[in-house]
């Protein structure tokens, strides 16, 4: 299966509340009509991340299909022009992007309903190459983060090679997903040797301090 993942802000003048409240109770009903969807997650940023400014995006929507042939054929379906609409009634849409993705399970643990899920944006280190970057990416640097105590499930979800052909840049080479148990849990980790050895690594293979949000998750298609 390929995971289109989209990240986005909230309507401008829309409360972080409303947006949440729309997103997660009123849009489903058209994304769920999509032909083809397999999965559908919401990861909505914490209310509390919104105590120290604004993050870089309100959330991220994950949508799973067989196969890229089936996203291409919702381009001229009734049900999509239908999502799009409903999109900007609660989301910012020049604020809007998407990498179609595979994904590349790290550590496969269970997570609590509550907890929490930091999304990170990943740009691979200057000058490194997609067929260098992503072996060392799931080989290398993947095993060494799930060894962080405290990660309950770790996912990372690849760019798909096609969107660099000719001379393509995507916003973004990838999304590292890590679940914790709570804040606390994550605050903790932060602090562990484990930690400290896969922010070394990062020189390698990413560039340092990715974007990222904290979020919970709400599957709406499991």
């Amino acid at each position: 299966m390929v995971k289109a993942v989209s990240f986005f802000k909230r309507k401008s003048g829309m409360s972080v509340e409303a947006f949440q409240t729309y997103w997660r109770t009123r849009h489903p009903a058209v994304v769920i009509k999509l032909p083809g969807i397999r999965r559908y997650v919401q990861s909505h940023t914490l209310r509390s991340a919104y105590r120290e400014g604004e993050p870089v995006y309100d959330g991220i929507a994950e949508v799973w299909f067989d196969d890229t042939r089936v996203m291409r054929a919702l381009a001229s379906t009734a049900e999509y022009a239908a999502v799009q609409a409903d999109e900007a009634q609660f989301i910012a849409r020049s604020t809007m992007g998407l990498i179609v993705t595979e994904e590349h399970v790290v550590k496969d643990g269970q997570v609590p309903a509550d907890g929490v899920k930091k999304v990170e944006f990943v740009t691979r280190k200057a000058g490194m190459p997609v067929d260098r970057f992503q072996p060392y990416w799931s080989r290398i640097h993947g095993p060494l983060a799930a060894l962080i105590p405290g990660v309950r499930r770790y996912v990372q979800s690849h760019t798909r090679r096609s969107a660099y052909e000719a001379g393509r840049a995507p916003l973004y080479d990838g999304v590292a997903v890590t679940w914790f148990d709570d804040a606390e849990a994550m605050r903790a980790s932060a602090a562990t040797p484990e930690c400290a050895r896969v922010r070394a690594d990062e020189g390698h293979v990413i560039t340092r301090d990715p974007p990222f949000i904290l979020t919970t998750e709400h599957p709406i298609i499991a």
